[in-house]
């Protein structure tokens, strides 16, 4: 009995902590050690040392896409994250509806973020950015979606 409980625990943990852990950094990454003006000071030098020639402006342009494409990709490893934790749940509800409560999840916490920005004074909120977020997360969902339908359409050919 111990040894079930053991391993359900471990199940749980493994499947829900990764999760959790990510949305905590997500918090910590919307804080103001990730600023746009702290992030400029790793962004700029690293791009001034692989192309000395850089403009301002284009300096500009390559630190806003490069926050832009962060935005994106946090929400879309939070996704991931997401199917991972709710695909293989015990609970019916979340197995059979990952995908609605995972991008659920994820819009929700896209606006919490910004929300959360608009208290941190070196942080600016953005609408723009919470679809940035959601548009991050929707996409790895509906790669995951299409992924898990190739496999099970694959087993029933092969059976």
């Amino acid at each position: 009995m111990a040894l079930m409980q053991s391993r359900s625990a471990k199940s749980f943990l493994s499947r829900y902590l990764p999760l959790v852990l990510w949305i905590g950094f997500i918090s910590f990454a919307s804080s103001d050690t990730f600023s746009a003006a702290n992030t400029s000071r790793i962004i700029g030098p690293l791009v001034l040392w692989l192309f000395p020639n850089t403009s301002i402006q284009t300096l500009d342009t390559i630190h806003f896409i490069t926050r832009k494409l962060a935005h994106f990709t946090e929400y879309g490893i939070l996704g991931f994250l997401a199917a991972r934790a709710f695909r293989t749940s015990a609970l019916r509800l979340l197995s059979e509806h990952w995908l609605i409560i995972s991008f659920a999840l994820v819009a929700i916490y896209a606006l919490l973020d910004e929300y959360h920005q608009s208290c941190v004074p070196s942080r600016t909120p953005s609408i723009v950015d919470s679809f940035i977020d959601m548009a991050g997360g929707l996409t790895v969902l509906l790669i995951v979606s299409w992924r898990q339908n190739r496999l099970i359409h694959a087993s029933n050919s092969a059976n």
